[in-house]
Order: structure tokens, then sequence, then C-alpha cells
């Protein structure tokens, strides 16, 4: 069983349940691009085998500090969604799906911020 770690550092473990493509339509509701610039970095510090790949990581980096103002709106959600398929090709998508439905509207980036 794959045991991965939520926002908030709780071990939670992996549920087959836990669909996909139902959690692509919640994220995409109300014009959601991506979390807002602190909820996506927690994000990417639960992501399971992130790792240095010469200067940069894999999965990349989110696009924020500089990046998140160099970069549009689309950019922003592509990177999103890699790595919402990140988690699910490592198992992880229940602590990410968990995670994501637990944060406020007013923490995702929308079409037209």
């Amino acid at each position: 069983m794959i045991v991965c770690e939520d926002g908030g550092g709780n071990q939670v473990e992996n549920d087959a349940s836990v669909n996909y493509a139902v959690l692509l339509e919640y994220v995409g509701m109300n014009g959601r691009l991506c979390p807002q610039p602190m909820v996506w970095n927690r994000l990417w510090e639960m992501l399971l085998g992130r790792h240095r790949v010469g200067l940069g990581w894999e999965p990349a980096l989110p696009l924020i500090l500089g990046a998140w103002w160099d970069s549009t709106g689309l950019e922003k959600n592509l990177r999103f969604l890699e790595y919402l398929q990140w988690a699910y090709n490592r198992g992880c998508l229940k602590a990410v799906d968990s995670y994501l439905r637990s944060i406020g509207e007013g923490e995702w980036f929308h079409t037209g911020d």
C-alpha cells in the first residue's frame, strides 16, 4: 500500500476509488486554473518521487515567485495538471484530491484573475 502525505503533514493511504477524471472536473470548476502560489507549493511538496534533474526538478517547480508573473494562465494550468498526472501515476491521488478539496475558493487562481 502506498502512503502519501497530505498538505498538513498527515499520512493518507492511497485509495483506488479516487477517480482521476472526477478530480479533473473538480479542479476545473468555476474557471479554476491552479492553486494560489503558497498552496501550489505545498501541493508540489506532497508529490512522491520528486527529484532533482540537473539544475531543475522533476516534476518542474510550480510557476510561483517570479515565474508567476512571467507565465500565462494556460501555462500555469498545464503545469498544475502535470502534478495531478504525476500523483495519479505514483498512486498518490487520494492525498492530492483530499488536499485540493480542502482549500477555499479564494485559494485558487481563476480565469480572469
